[in-house]
């Protein structure tokens, strides 16, 4: 019905009824000078094209083991953290390192130098392996790498971060010793390869110069 009857002093009068209100519909926001996003494009700090590009860093890390070395004394507890740290770059150069302090980011940075100062060069063959079998013991750890061609690299604990960071491809290592020191152990990994220095390297002379020397 259009319409609505009232009755006023007795008398009846037709009223209009308003129409039903039409559902509410949005207004569009003004568009903006240049599109979308314009007035970020001139906020020089929302500009991320202007970003340097993230430098990729020299050497790999892998973290071997964050140890909490807790010291009582008579004004309370007094945290400190070791960190044991190995760093490569997976083209024959590798290092081991400590760092500790107060703080983990700290330490972290302290073994990451101290790794630095440690690496050696290896001189490793045309398919990134080694030459000959090498055996190495440090403290109470002792390890052993041989050759193996086309196998990969088979090895474990600290031993297998230490090959991986220096690149080393097709060998089997083994660690002979009953201690499970990561530390003691990648330091007798570093100083097995320590054979294949290339400071302290020196090329055997072939057989053929052998015999004329003789």
């Amino acid at each position: 019905m259009d319409s609505e009857t009232t009755k006023i002093n007795d008398e009846v009068v037709a009223a209009p009824v308003a129409d039903a209100k039409a559902p509410f519909a949005k207004k569009p926001f003004p568009a903006r000078a240049g599109g979308f996003g314009a007035d970020r494009a001139r906020n020089p700090r929302r500009n991320t094209s202007a970003r340097p590009e993230r430098v990729k860093p020299e050497f790999d890390q892998k973290i071997l083991n964050i140890r909490r070395v807790t010291r009582v004394t008579t004004g309370g507890k007094r945290l400190n953290f070791s960190v044991y740290m190995v760093v490569g770059d997976k083209k024959g150069s590798v290092g081991v390192g400590t760092g500790k302090a107060n703080d983990t980011s700290l330490a972290i940075d302290k073994a990451y130098r101290s790794a630095k100062k440690n690496i050696i060069h290896l001189n490793l063959t045309k398919s990134m392996s080694i030459s000959h079998d090498v055996s190495a013991k440090y403290s109470s750890g002792r390890v052993q790498i041989t050759p193996a061609p086309g196998r990969g690299v088979s090895a474990g604990s600290a031993v297998k971060s230490v090959i991986e960071l220096a690149g080393i491809n097709d060998v089997t290592a083994k660690i002979v010793s009953p201690s499970k020191n990561k530390l003691n152990i990648a330091r007798a990994t570093i100083q097995a390869l320590s054979a294949f220095d290339k400071k302290k390297f020196t090329p055997r002379a072939p057989k053929e110069a052998v015999a004329e020397a003789k």
